[in-house]
């Protein structure tokens, strides 16, 4: 199953809102940390993951099932970064808790999608080998 482009792009996936979540609750446990600046992920793009795939025009032409095959997760994916900060207390922190908890809440409901979509694949390929 590891080497089915759908089900590797969407652990991908799975990954990066796990990473996400991990840095979120750390903006939300530096809330009261002077001088600190709240972090986010670079956006998951599934675009920009096929464009780093040399894609062979044969290949592609045999209709193999392998055909796009999604890279793994690696260091030049997923990458923090500040985020721009609008407010700022007067101590120099940027992290604003309503935000950030949004931010968590979206989070969660966009990794819950990208689970239930893995399992819809993963039975529909059950369904396909009569099990």
């Amino acid at each position: 199953m590891a080497g089915m482009s759908l089900l590797t792009a969407l652990t991908d996936k799975m990954r990066w809102h796990q990473q996400r979540q991990d840095l979120l609750a750390q903006n939300v446990a530096n809330a009261d940390t002077p001088n600190y600046r709240g972090r986010e992920l670079k956006p998951f793009s599934f675009g920009s993951t096929l464009d780093q795939l040399q894609l062979d025009p044969i290949r592609m032409a045999s209709l193999d099932p392998a055909a796009l095959p999604i890279a793994g997760i690696d260091g030049d994916t997923i990458q923090d970064q500040q985020q721009a900060n609008f407010e700022v207390t007067p101590e120099g922190n940027g992290v604003t808790l309503e935000d950030e908890m949004m931010k968590v809440t979206a989070n969660q409901m966009d990794y819950q999608a990208v689970t239930s979509l893995y399992s819809k694949s993963l039975d529909l390929i059950r369904t396909a080998i009569g099990r």
